[in-house]
């Protein structure tokens, strides 16, 4: 018997055995290798560090460590070392899915009420243009675990590319140049701020060449001292200082205290999919399982376009009033994670959908009420080992709360605004929040991200977007569009759809709906706002397992670039 009918036999074999099981023939695709790797990122500079870091013997967690230090750099509004997020991989040699939760953290000082006046009312902007908002970050500490416990190369190498273009500088380009007029006035109140990223004073124009030379100092700090450096030492105490200078409540101790974990993903099936997503502090597992789970009742393929659209926005309404009544840090409150994402429930939650009527919001209960962002990001790897990696990362709105800390170049995140200030009432993204998710030290803030690993029969899809609140929606429709055969341009530059419980408005892109849809939708008790405004930002990466093709690719709606190599 040769090698290669030795090789045919194993996988035969073990296909077998996966349908006597009951496990979907993808969870066994890692005894099949691409042979190619495929990046997508919010930057072609981005995308390029990861490849340089491929070509000089990295793997893909190499490659993650490289592009998001990259976007730190050249897309500062949306990530950066003064935030976190979330990086979910998948390790081919033994198929290990793991999450590496780097969620930024609630100040130790951190106190329920510290964003709302005497009389109880949210003081406005002080949850997201002050330095009172910054958690504690946890980028840094995700690349450093990244690095110690799956990469190949030195935390240094991995740095490199991102160190040369914060000291050698790279062009402003259209989304930046929006971003730096949109902060203006912040800016302009920033010796550091203004140096770096204004000329004389005004939004550089397109081309302009951004230096950053205090960031490079860090990150060279970083290369020589590894990620304790950020969080131990003379750079700590320099962050620690500048924050308590722009009046914020971080102390050493909270940044010596600060650990990324592992977490065990969200892990679900979609009619003989696996779904390998995030889990808690990141609602975007759940609440993406939550969804198929009630859609799966229903074989959307045999219907017509307006009750599929009706059917996705009422999965998508239900999702989202689970995520503002129970979700939070599960390390610090009890979440019925297994009842949200079983099918008992979706059946349940099915039962209170009708096919010829929208659903109130407010007849569902929950949590009273009283625009989407670019202030996150997202990249999708795949080497040809088959390892990969979905990362989303963010320090929450533009720039996050504006500030840099003097000497670093780091932007302060904002994300003590994705806590509930107050529960009932909305944060930046519209977003209601409970008990659950309210403030408390070394707690984690809830998020929205959604790294997501789709393994169904037909291959493998790497998906994930920014967005804030609109972000879970949209891995649902690239799903969705994944399991109907879409390509991965197809599937980033398809028009989007949302709800999200409250405010009870289906939003739509233009062309998501034709006149027919939107007159049906209308007819079933759906209030529409079509917008001219796009959303998202997403970064695909798929491979076909029967033709072996991998493809790699960057929203159209934003500048990054997808390369398969």
């Amino acid at each position: 018997m040769t090698a290669r009918h030795a090789m045919t036999v194993r996988v035969l074999w073990l296909l077998a055995l996966g349908v006597l099981l009951g496990t979907p023939a993808a969870a066994f695709a890692d005894s099949r290798t691409p042979g190619r790797a495929a990046i997508a990122s919010a930057h072609p500079l981005a995308t390029a560090a990861g490849h340089e870091i491929l070509e000089a013997g990295g793997n893909a967690f190499d490659a993650a460590i490289a592009v998001a230090a990259a976007l730190a750099v050249v897309e500062p509004n949306a990530s950066g070392l003064g935030g976190g997020g979330f990086f979910l991989i998948h390790r081919a040699k033994d198929g290990l899915d793991t999450m590496i939760d780097a969620r930024e953290t609630a100040p130790g000082a951190s106190t329920p009420g510290m964003f709302l006046d005497a009389s109880g009312t949210p003081i406005p902007r002080l949850s997201t243009d002050s330095a009172l908002a910054a958690g504690i970050p946890g980028e840094v500490a995700g690349f450093g675990l990244l690095a110690r416990k799956y990469g190949k190369l030195p935390l240094a190498r991995d740095l490199q590319p991102a160190i040369r273009l914060a000291r050698e500088g790279f062009p402003v380009y259209p989304r930046l140049a929006g971003g730096f007029r949109f902060k203006l006035a912040a800016f302009r109140d920033q010796s550091e701020a203004a140096r770096n990223f204004l000329a004389n004073g005004e939004p550089p124009p397109i081309g302009f060449i951004i230096k950053q030379p205090e960031l490079a100092a860090t990150l060279e700090t970083l290369a020589r001292g590894g990620a304790d450096a950020f969080y131990h030492g003379a750079l700590a105490h320099t962050l620690v200082e500048g924050v308590r200078t722009l009046h914020g409540i971080w102390t050493e101790a909270d940044l010596a205290g600060y650990r990324a974990l592992e977490r065990k993903p969200i892990i679900g099936s979609y009619r003989g999919a696996r779904i390998i997503s995030a889990p808690l502090p990141s609602s975007g597992g759940i609440g993406l399982i939550d969804a198929l789970n009630i859609l799966s009742g229903y074989d959307l393929a045999k219907l017509d376009a307006t009750t599929r659209d009706h059917l996705i926005i009422e999965a998508m309404r239900r999702m989202h009033r689970d995520r503002a009544i129970y979700l939070g840090d599960s390390d610090f409150v009890k979440v019925p994670v297994a009842k949200l994402v079983s099918p008992a429930y979706a059946a349940s939650q099915r039962a209170s959908i009708q096919l010829d009527h929208a659903t109130s919001s407010a007849s569902l209960g929950g949590v009273d009420s009283p625009p989407p962002g670019q202030h996150t990001t997202h990249f999708s790897i795949l080497d040809a080992a088959g390892n990969r990696v979905a990362a989303t990362l963010t320090v929450n709105l533009w720039f996050g709360s504006g500030l840099v800390v003097p000497g670093t170049g780091v932007f302060l995140n904002d994300e003590m605004d994705d806590f509930a200030v107050k529960p009932g009432t909305s944060n930046a993204f519209r977003l209601l929040g409970s008990e659950a998710n309210s403030i408390a030290p070394g707690k984690r803030m809830l998020s929205s991200s959604t790294p997501t690993f789709v393994e169904a029969p037909r291959g493998l899809m790497i998906a994930g977007s920014p967005g804030g609140s609109y972000i879970i929606g949209m891995v649902l429709l690239a799903t969705l569009n994944f399991m109907d055969g879409k390509s991965a341009q197809e599937i980033v530059s398809a028009p989007r759809i949302h709800h999200q419980f409250m405010p009870d408005v289906v939003e739509f892109e233009q062309g998501a709906l034709s006149s027919e849809e939107q007159a049906g939708l209308e007819k079933r008790g759906h209030i529409l706002q079509g917008t001219s405004r796009r959303w998202g930002n997403m970064e695909v990466v798929t491979w076909d397992y029967a033709s072996g093709r991998v493809e790699a690719a960057s929203d159209p709606r934003g500048d990054g670039e997808g390369r398969v190599y």
